[in-house]
């Protein structure tokens, strides 16, 4: 599996951010951690190439990222990140904050379903 890297400086920004995480994060983590999601490890704030992706399981080259009212106007920036994540052979699944809070189960079976894609 190709190795992918990151910009060092990063990784205290990832930091910051799982101190500070939002609740549709914590929601969402509280079902991913201690591989409770078909068996899968996800780590949170991943430093990834020049981003930080919100989940990311190595295994399954898989990321999942919230976007929450910070992300309305800068649609062209996430197209960018999208782009840039999927030419490192990254998959990415994408859900909006009041999805993961009002409809978490929904967005769990999104996640299986993707897993299940991934495996084949």
């Amino acid at each position: 599996m190709l190795k992918i890297y990151y910009k060092h400086h990063l990784k205290k920004r990832a930091r910051e951010l799982r101190k500070n995480s939002t609740r549709a994060e914590v929601l969402l983590w509280n079902k991913l951690k201690a591989s409770q999601i078909e068996g899968y490890r996800f780590l949170r704030q991943k430093p990834i190439d020049l981003f930080i992706v919100d989940f990311y399981c190595r295994k399954l080259r898989l990321a999942i990222e919230i976007d929450g009212e910070s992300h309305n106007d800068i649609y062209e920036e996430d197209q960018y990140r999208e782009q840039r994540l999927e030419s490192l052979g990254i998959h990415i699944l994408r859900f909006q904050n009041k999805d993961v809070k009002n409809n978490l189960e929904g967005v769990l079976e999104a996640i299986k379903l993707k897993i299940k894609e991934l495996e084949m």
